[in-house]
């Protein structure tokens, strides 16, 4: 019995279809960074020549140099890593008790039909309160020392963090589960081995926002009597009206904003390996 012949191209006998693999490698990358980049290297050369040709007045807003020459300045007299050290110790840890109490009680109301009324009305009328009014309520409960600081920050960074593991949980596959348990897995097992795997994606949405969320509050908590960080700078920078002081100050939050979230794409490509495969690009 003679083996099947494979098909050929049309007008070309003899010759196969050959795949074609799309290769990514070092140097997609290195455009990509390229890429990126170039949008702010475009605003920084515009403000760099605007600057020096005296269409701005340094005043309002000073020149790429003068920023570093301020930024050296802050270093040696304002002891500016110490500053950053304090808010970012500030932003980590009322995110990390944020998160938690973010994670747990969306986790319970998403599995939990008593949950879920126990929590979620609750909530989501919290949720629409702006933060910042609740700064004098703090202040008059809780003093003006670290606690009404690091309360505000938890209290923000819970809401995203709620949602988000709340929609990932009630959308986990009603019939995976009762596959699970049709195995013998229940419980705490359920829980942490199908329930928060098939979340994930949802969880680390939230863990973004929630961290975006926790230096967008920094403002507004160290303005709240500090004696240290990038709020008091802020401050002391807005009284004597040190307009460098100020983008300085900004610049910093917008690089912790930015390192958040690349420090959670890190956790999604060691945590959901396989969404590189699945993803549209």
């Amino acid at each position: 019995m003679n083996a099947p012949t494979p098909i050929a191209l049309a007008g070309d006998p003899g010759r196969l279809v050959q795949p074609v693999v799309r290769k990514t490698g070092n140097r997609s990358e290195h455009f990509s960074f390229a890429r990126r980049a170039a949008g702010p290297l475009i605003i920084v050369a515009l403000w760099a020549i605007s600057t020096s040709a005296g269409w701005i007045d340094p005043s309002i807003l000073p020149s790429p140099a003068g920023l570093v020459v301020g930024w050296q300045q802050l270093w040696t007299e304002q002891a500016l890593a110490s500053q950053i050290a304090t808010s970012l110790t500030r932003a980590l840890v009322g995110g990390a008790v944020g998160i938690a109490f973010g994670l747990i009680l969306g986790t319970i109301a998403g599995l939990s039909k008593l949950g879920e009324e126990l929590f979620d009305a609750l909530l989501q009328m919290l949720r629409t309160i702006p933060f910042l009014a609740l700064v004098p309520l703090f202040i008059v409960w809780f003093g003006i020392g670290e606690a009404p600081k690091l309360l505000l920050i938890a209290l923000a960074t819970m809401f995203p963090m709620y949602l988000n593991t709340y929609a990932g949980v009630r959308n986990v596959d009603r019939k995976v589960i009762e596959a699970m348990r049709s195995f013998g897995l229940g419980g705490r097992r359920l829980i942490l081995e199908v329930v928060l795997p098939l979340a994930l994606p949802q969880i680390f949405t939230g863990l973004r926002f929630a961290l975006g969320v926790s230096v967008l509050v920094l403002i507004a908590a160290e303005q709240i009597n500090a004696s240290a960080g990038l709020g008091y700078l802020l401050n002391s920078a807005q009284l004597y009206q040190q307009v460098d002081v100020i983008l300085i100050c900004i610049a910093i939050y917008a690089v912790l904003g930015l390192s958040a979230d690349l420090i959670v794409r890190s956790l999604e490509r060691l945590f959901m390996p396989w969404r590189a495969g699945i993803a549209i690009r």
